[in-house]
């Protein structure tokens, strides 16, 4: 049975399963022997970019996709941003799309007798293409190599920085207003804590 979401109906169910529908590749003329990357919500980038690190590091291997749909996007991205960072010189393509999903649901009470649903969604996608030889530079979504060093230099020094002096104090005791010898140390700050304690509960 299909239909759309209802807060109302899906209180009964649990989500079984995800199917996502076979869409086509935005990259007409692709070799099919092109390995492809399938990125999943629950999906370790270390072992993604392990199969493509290996893949690409043999000269049989001119190009790799990644794809990713709903929350698997930005792992998509990063993953084939940490590649081009350790294969200089690689072409991209990149495609956004639209993907469908089933959603197979299932009674929470099976003797209810009620029916499995199917709910059908569609969710963004991202294909992102790169290659060791030169690709249409023409084409929407191109973009040249060492075209974000420019911004992976910016970022850099900020995270070799590590957080700011402001938010380490966020997470330690630091000195502020009821520290040990601060302001409301003492019974004058005790009597301000009491008050406080009481207005909260």
């Amino acid at each position: 049975m299909k239909l759309a979401p209802n807060a109302g109906i899906m209180e009964n169910y649990r989500k079984a399963r995800t199917v996502e529908e076979p869409s086509a590749c935005p990259f007409p003329g692709l070799p099919a022997d092109t390995p492809e990357v399938r990125v999943r919500d629950g999906s370790k980038i270390r072992n993604l970019m392990g199969f493509a690190v290996g893949r690409m590091e043999t000269d049989a291997c001119r190009q790799i996709l990644f794809s990713g749909a709903g929350r698997s996007v930005a792992k998509a991205v990063s993953c084939a941003e940490i590649l081009k960072r350790r294969f200089r010189g690689l072409h991209q393509h990149t495609r956004l799309l639209y993907r469908t999903a089933h959603e197979v649901w299932e009674p929470l009470e099976p003797a209810a007798g009620l029916d499995s649903l199917t709910v059908s969604r569609s969710v963004p996608a991202i294909c992102v293409l790169l290659s060791k030889d030169g690709l249409d530079s023409g084409q929407p979504g191109y973009q040249a190599p060492g075209a974000c060093d420019a911004l992976w230099a910016q970022a850099g020094p900020e995270e070799a920085a590590g957080p700011r002096q402001g938010q380490r104090r966020k997470r330690g005791a630091g000195r502020g207003k009821g520290a040990r010898g601060g302001p409301l140390a003492g019974k004058e700050g005790a009597g301000h804590l009491r008050k406080k304690t009481a207005v909260q509960a």
